[in-house]
């Protein structure tokens, strides 16, 4: 019976020091990215007022902390530059020990939005993505990128911690990875010979309001935030609730120190009026810039793609994709990837397009060139400057040429509409002339069918196909000179 006692007594003593002993949120674990030469944060769970101490391979300081009535700590720890040399931390609240390995020093960026970021390289039923298998082969020897999924779950309230785990990148594990994220890392990675950690924090179909939070949706606008109004959502719906995705997908990470974020999202709020899709864009990167405490960290983001839902010359596609153009002006540090020319003519009706490579890349064009610093990089799509009618004739500029355009001749996605306000499709070439005049070089715009223009429109429709670029191969974003 003492034995028993005593075994039972030893058993009790192990759960109890187990459950004392110091507590990582999953994002801190093996296999981890840390933002390289910074101050890391890194966070848990203890005992109320335990003092809990970390240790690091690679230096002989200690980082602190103590945690509080809640058992939660946080602590920083200076980061080394970054390495392919595997790290190590160790945690010690005085009841036990806990090392995670494998740590990398690097670059990490967050993957947001919706369905179109959160497509994985092995892409989704009826949705692959290009070039699968060799992208799965050329995965070989790829550890040093590395992602952390964030499970997709809806919460009233915001959640601490998330059942995830890092990834190396392999043949084995790529085809799981975001595939406009794990495209962005590996050009990224190419560039900079350095270590890239991916949080993959997205959710399909949802909307800019399903990432805000309570206080900001009270405030500027009219969704629910309470448990009967998002409930009342149909249960097919779900992906459009705000609050909740925030709260459950987004929350978890906010502790962790990152470089910037990638966001693809757009979908879900075609249809939105006004401007209130680049406002409420905008406002949710001021609620992350804060939540995440670092700054204003860049943010970059991706135009959505002309698609065919039922009305190839509407243009409500076109709409949202002018309200990105717009948030890109007024949101500081940030970047749009433009994505015209990521289709495929056979593709009006895919949501989820086979060019991520193209998506990716682009993402780490504005990276390498705004954040690292890498100017001989062109990053930016070409964009509408200004226009000018002579006779039958309009004839405009372009910003971001980058010294050149694609095409001369056979340039298409342009309209012309006169005073009735009906476009119609034109012919569009260079034009060029000794003198350096400011018109001695521009592009023509004409159409038969309309002897004094008024306006002039570029793949402004649901879905329309240009093929004029940049110097940097970069497509010409999507634009009216109107507001009809």
């Amino acid at each position: 019976m003492n034995k028993r006692i005593a075994l039972m007594a030893a058993l009790a003593a192990m759960v109890m020091g187990g459950q004392a002993k110091v507590k990582l949120p999953h994002l801190v674990s093996d296999n981890m990215v840390i933002q390289q030469q910074t101050d890391v944060r890194l966070w848990g769970w203890a005992k109320a007022g335990s003092k809990v101490v970390a240790t690091t391979s690679w230096s002989k300081e200690k980082a602190e902390a103590k945690a509080d009535k809640q058992g939660r700590w946080l602590l920083t720890v200076k980061s080394p530059k970054a390495s392919y040399e595997p790290l190590s931390i160790t945690f010690d609240d005085g009841d036990g020990k806990v090392t995670i390995n494998n740590v990398l020093a690097g670059e990490v960026w967050v993957c947001a939005g919706q369905s179109n970021m959160e497509m994985p390289v092995k892409g989704f039923g009826n949705c692959p993505v290009l070039n699968y298998n060799k992208e799965v082969i050329n995965a070989a020897g790829k550890r040093q990128v590395r992602s952390a999924k964030i499970p997709s779950i809806m919460r009233m309230t915001p959640q601490e911690d998330a059942d995830t785990q890092w990834r190396e990148c392999s043949p084995q594990t790529v085809a799981e990875f975001s595939a406009t994220g794990y495209f962005f890392a590996k050009m990224v990675n190419k560039a900079l010979d350095i270590p890239i950690g991916l949080i993959e924090a997205n959710k399909g179909g949802t909307r800019v309001e399903s990432w805000l939070t309570k206080e900001n949706l009270k405030k500027y606008t009219q969704e629910p935030t309470d448990s009967m109004g998002i409930v009342n959502f149909k249960k097919e719906w779900d992906y459009h609730r705000a609050l909740v995705w925030g709260n459950g997908t987004f929350n978890p990470i906010l502790n962790y120190t990152v470089k910037g974020i990638l966001f693809y999202q757009g979908c879900s709020n075609v249809g939105d009026p006004g401007n209130q899709y680049s406002e409420r864009l905008k406002l949710l990167v001021e609620q992350w810039r804060a939540q995440f405490k670092l700054g204003e960290i860049p943010f970059y983001f991706v135009q959505i793609a002309p698609f065919d839902s039922g009305d190839k010359q509407g243009t409500w596609n076109a709409l949202l994709q002018e309200q990105q153009f717009r948030a890109s002006q007024i949101i500081p540090n940030s970047g749009l990837v433009c994505t015209n020319d990521a289709v495929y003519p056979y593709e009006g009706t895919q949501i989820h397009p086979a060019q991520k490579q193209k998506v990716g890349e682009r993402l780490a064009f504005l990276a390498l060139n705004k954040t690292y610093g890498m100017q001989s990089v062109i990053c930016e799509s070409p964009s509408y400057k200004d226009m000018q009618v002579k006779g039958d004739t309009a004839m405009i500029h372009l910003n971001n040429e980058c010294g050149a355009i694609s095409r001369f001749e056979d340039i298409k996605g342009f309209e012309l509409a006169g005073a009735d306000h009906v476009f119609h499709p034109a012919k569009a070439s260079h034009f060029w002339q000794p003198g350096g005049g400011y018109w001695d070089e521009c592009i023509v715009i004409k159409s038969d069918a309309v002897k004094e223009p008024v306006a002039v429109r570029y793949c402004f429709r649901n879905w329309q196909l240009g093929n004029l670029a940049n110097a940097g191969g970069l497509p010409l974003f999507p634009f009216r000179t109107d507001n009809w």
